[in-house]
């Protein structure tokens, strides 16, 4: 999570949607930027709303912008299983070795998730929440240059974004067959409607009858 405090703007830091790489960009220009634990670097809009919002309003004033990144469903997962494919995991339970994509994702449309597979959803993280706490803006991972002129603009500051963390990627990407995309897509909807209704502006249609 990185923090402007002039410009009044909250990054929040989608895991898989380059959160390292912005933090290395702009880090210099940030008041705040949290980089561990993850569960605060990674902090979801229910958790700034909780903990770091009310100093944030305390401290640097109401009226904050808080925007955050949000990367294609089926891409965001491919992401997730080839980080998990790491030798350094081998052994371990959240190791997606020796398992396809499809059985990757068909494991985390389980009501039960294994823990190679439980990866939570974005629409969660980016959910707002009752007391009206949300995304102002809200960019896709794949449109880099319309996240980048939003942020030199509103930052006052060139910026140069540098790969960080990159897991190995084939040619293509992992591949999903129909069936078990078919079931994403149905199960995950809220997902692929909130990644669907993104403007090249920002703008977005916020995820419905929020539950925090």
């Amino acid at each position: 999570m990185l923090v402007f405090s002039k410009q009044k703007l909250v990054f929040l830091s989608v895991p898989k949607t380059g959160t390292t790489a912005w933090q290395a960009a702009l880090g210099r220009h940030a008041s705040m930027v949290v980089t561990d634990p993850p569960e605060l670097k990674h902090a979801p809009v229910f958790r700034y709303n909780r903990f770091f919002r009310p100093a944030l309003e305390k401290f640097v004033g109401e009226g904050l912008d808080v925007m955050a990144v949000m990367r294609e469903p089926v891409s965001w997962l491919g992401s997730w299983y080839r980080y998990r494919q790491r030798p350094f995991l081998d052994g371990h339970a959240n190791s997606t070795a020796g398992i396809s994509f499809d059985n990757f994702v068909e494991a985390y449309l389980k009501g039960q998730t294994p823990g190679f597979a439980n990866v939570g959803a974005q629409s969660k993280f980016l959910e707002p929440t009752r007391n009206g706490t949300a995304i102002t803006h809200l960019f896709r991972y794949e449109d880099q240059a319309a996240i980048i002129g939003f942020l030199q603009d509103r930052l006052q500051c060139a910026i140069t974004l540098e790969r960080y963390n990159a897991s190995a990627k084939a040619a293509s990407g992992p591949q999903l067959s129909e069936d078990v995309e078919r079931r994403l897509r149905r199960k995950f909807s809220p997902d692929f409607a909130l990644w669907n209704g993104i403007g090249a502006d920002g703008a977005y249609v916020p995820v419905p009858e929020a539950s925090i």
